[in-house]
């Protein structure tokens, strides 16, 4: 049941919903949009028709337009979304202390709203979000691929583990998550239509957001390796479900640098068809 419902006293009659719904159930009926019964099986979940009405007269899925904010003119300033662009940086020093949950929750939702391949929604977003619980994770993790490295079970081509464990057992520093106090593992079902895809989209839509908050990141390689290939148990310990692809693995927390103006990449590998 997709209860959608169209405002007869503040619809224009305008017919955008129609032209621009994708799966192309929306029909004007006496001047007003309307969907029927038994093509809505057909729908594709977009919310384009919410979306794209002048008048917030449309609802679906029991919505109410007024709980979404305007577009018009709160698009941010293309300059200054370039120097966010530009201007991220990998973060791999942290302070070690708890991000606000609400900011925390507020990231993960904006993460949620990238696009994925067929409108699918199914990426998860598995979060460590809190820095005790991250401690003892990282200690769990740094355990176990000590002891891969003392029984010498490290598949080939993974030597440089061992200098990073060296480091772990006696400095305590750590290599694999950077200090970070929070962790996030962006996952999909494996049979989807492009689940890694979907997970890193997910994930760039995060650190974009998180770092116009003052909210560093790292994509953790190493953590990625650890977590899906060399430790494979960790996915039951985190919770992720068996059939989920994991896509990437960002650390994140309240950066101890801060950078001071943009690099300066000298030359882009770009390639114009003739």
């Amino acid at each position: 049941m997709l209860d959608f419902v169209v405002d007869k006293e503040t619809c224009t009659e305008c017919g955008l919903c129609e032209a621009d719904c994708l799966a192309q159930i929306i029909k004007l009926t006496e001047g007003f949009p309307t969907i029927a019964p038994d093509k809505e099986a057909l729908c594709y979940k977009c919310q384009h028709c919410f979306a794209i009405c002048p008048s917030g007269s449309i609802s679906i899925f029991g919505l109410d337009p007024d709980q979404s904010r305007p577009l018009a003119g709160n698009w941010p300033e293309s300059d200054r979304l370039e120097i966010l662009i530009k201007g991220r940086r990998s973060i791999r020093n942290y302070r070690d202390k708890n991000l606000d949950p609400a900011l925390v929750r507020r990231l993960l939702e904006v993460a949620l709203h990238a696009p994925t391949a067929r409108n699918s929604k199914q990426v998860l977003l598995t979060v460590i979000d809190d820095s005790k619980k991250m401690k003892k994770f990282r200690e769990e993790v740094m355990e176990g691929l000590g002891k891969l490295v003392r029984e010498e079970s490290l598949p080939e081509g993974m030597d440089f583990i061992v200098e990073i464990v060296k480091q772990w057992e006696r400095n305590r520093i750590d290599g694999i998550f950077r200090g970070a106090p929070h962790l996030l593992i962006s996952s999909a079902p494996r049979h989807g239509a492009a689940p890694v895809v979907d997970c890193l989209i997910s994930l760039s839509y995060f650190e974009l957001f998180a770092h116009s908050l003052g909210v560093g990141t790292l994509w953790a390689g190493l953590a990625k390796w650890s977590i899906d290939d060399l430790l494979s148990q960790t996915k039951k310990r985190l919770d992720i479900p068996d059939d989920h692809v994991i896509g990437y693995v960002m650390a994140f927390g309240e950066p101890a640098v801060q950078y001071a103006r943009t690099v300066q990449h000298l030359s882009a590998n770009i390639h114009f068809i003739p």
